[in-house]
């Protein structure tokens, strides 16, 4: 039997099967960030999976970056995401939620009283994002004070504790595609003279306290982290990643996470190589798998098991389908992060329903 199928433990979880759905922004969420009724329904289509990723949630109003993503902060979240979490686990899945601040990558209409993005250096970002009026130029991000950076850490605890709260099986540490953790990683984004920014030492310094504050509440075994080493998504550089990445995953260890998610995208570097020794729990990849170079990775022991995304996205019930050799729906770039079911529940299954 192909090691997809087979169980794994993934900190207090045993995984009935290695294939993970990864975290999409799908912008199926009201304007207050509560998640619609259509969402528990998507994620338990898809509960056949070893394990699902949420799309990434905002821990705090400010964490907000997109137009209709949804947030862990008001007790109407909570209640939208314990209907997710009761939806998922009556199917017999296991769910972690995806922790995502954006800082910078964000825009003022998307914020409390129009205000400004926060990030950990005054640099304004090339690119857009989505609001409501359309596509929107980002804006020079106003630099976190000290005071705030501690803030901002506790955000990320109080949203944890509110996932686990909704019923959340454990939860992801969104570091990577250029949001605020890997602002605060990255030379190109984080230029603070303070015990915040510098040394690769400094520039860690966030992630490693968000880790801490979060596993205080969860523990360990329930706390997971993505990062994507050179994707240079929303316009994120660094001087020298690999010794970057290499210093953060090192000091991972003392943590005792569940898992590191590494997603990578056209990075010339070979990170698993590089990463996955320094880590001490279980080792996930992503970035453009299927089901060959997935069960590949497994095979080779590059990996403990394997996230896909568009996938997922598209078949709800893609372990049947890899089991059954069947054929894959092809996803619907048009309906990614419109409103509504088309392109989000229809899917069909094998079985020709897209309500299973």
């Amino acid at each position: 039997m192909s090691q997809l199928f087979t169980p794994v433990r993934i900190g207090r979880h045993t995984l009935p099967n290695r294939l993970v759905m990864a975290p999409m922004t799908r912008s199926r969420s009201d304007d207050a960030g509560v998640p619609s009724d259509l969402v528990s329904l998507y994620y338990a289509q898809r509960a056949s999976a070893g394990l699902i990723i949420t799309e990434g949630v905002f821990p705090s109003a400010m964490g907000k970056g997109y137009v209709r993503t949804p947030g862990i902060e008001t007790d109407a979240q909570i209640a939208a995401w314990k209907k997710v979490t009761e939806a998922v686990h009556a199917k017999g899945g296991r769910i972690f939620m995806q922790v995502m601040h954006c800082g910078r990558i964000s825009h003022p209409s998307l914020l409390p009283n129009d205000a400004q993005p926060v990030a950990p250096s005054a640099i304004k970002p090339a690119g857009q994002t989505w609001t409501a009026s359309g596509l929107q130029d980002f804006v020079t991000p106003r630099e976190l004070s000290l005071d705030e950076v501690a803030g901002v850490i506790d955000d990320y605890r109080s949203a944890t504790r509110r996932a686990l709260e909704a019923g959340f099986d454990g939860v992801e540490l969104h570091a990577a595609s250029g949001y605020l953790p890997e602002q605060f990683l990255s030379s190109g984004s984080n230029q603070r003279q303070d015990q915040y920014g510098g040394s690769v030492a400094n520039r860690a310094r966030f992630v490693l306290d968000v880790l801490v504050a979060m596993v205080a509440e969860a523990g360990g075994d329930r706390v997971g982290i993505k990062i994507s080493p050179e994707m240079n998504f929303n316009d994120i550089v660094d001087a020298n990643p690999q010794e970057t990445y290499a210093y953060l995953v090192e000091h991972l260890r003392g943590l005792n996470l569940t898992y590191l998610h590494v997603a990578l995208f056209g990075a010339k570097v070979d990170y698993h190589a590089l990463l996955r020794p320094r880590f001490n729990g279980a080792y996930l990849i992503g970035g453009g798998l299927d089901q060959k170079s997935a069960e590949a990775a497994l095979a080779d022991g590059r990996a403990d098991a394997t996230v896909f995304g568009g996938a997922f996205l598209a078949n709800p019930d893609l372990p049947e389908r890899f089991r059954q050799g069947g054929e894959l729906n092809t996803p619907d770039k048009n309906t990614f992060y419109s409103p509504g079911a088309q392109g989000y529940t229809d899917y069909p299954f094998l079985s020709g329903t897209g309500t299973n």
